[in-house]
C-alpha cells in the first residue's frame, strides 16, 4: 500500500515531512551574510537554541574584489583580488543581518579552513 503524500484536515492540506527537500539539502549551509554597519561575512550558518545564527569557519570579507558585487564570490568562489580575514565563530541576531547570500560550497573548498 503506498503512503499518502497529504492529509486534509479542517480544510487545510498537510504534506509529508520526508517528501520536503530542505533548503540546507538544495543548497548547503555556506553563507555571506550582509550585518549592520556594513560588515560582510561568510562561514556555514546555523540556528542557535536561543534564534540567533551561528557562522562557523568564518572569515570577515574585508575586499570583494569583484566587478559584479557579492553575488559573483557566491557562486564562483573567490577572485585573485578577494581578500578574506579568517576569525572564530561569528554569533549574530536575526534582526542584524540585512540578507543571507546561499554560496556554492564546491567554489570555496579549501579557502575558509
Amino acid at each position: 500500500m503506498n503512503k499518502p503524500e497529504t492529509i486534509k484536515i479542517d480544510d487545510i492540506t498537510y504534506i509529508r515531512e520526508d517528501s520536503v527537500t530542505t533548503r540546507n539539502e538544495i543548497h548547503g549551509d555556506l553563507f555571506i551574510v550582509v550585518l549592520q554597519r556594513g560588515f560582510v561575512a561568510i562561514g556555514n550558518r546555523s540556528v542557535l537554541p536561543t534564534g540567533d545564527y551561528l557562522l562557523q569557519n568564518a572569515a570577515h570579507i574585508r575586499v570583494w574584489g569583484t566587478t559584479k558585487g557579492l553575488g559573483e564570490i557566491a557562486e564562483g568562489g573567490p577572485t585573485s583580488k578577494t581578500v578574506l580575514d579568517k576569525c572564530p565563530p561569528i554569533e549574530y541576531h536575526p534582526l542584524t543581518a540585512i540578507m543571507h547570500i546561499s554560496c556554492k560550497e564546491d567554489k570555496w573548498t579549501g579557502k575558509l579552513s
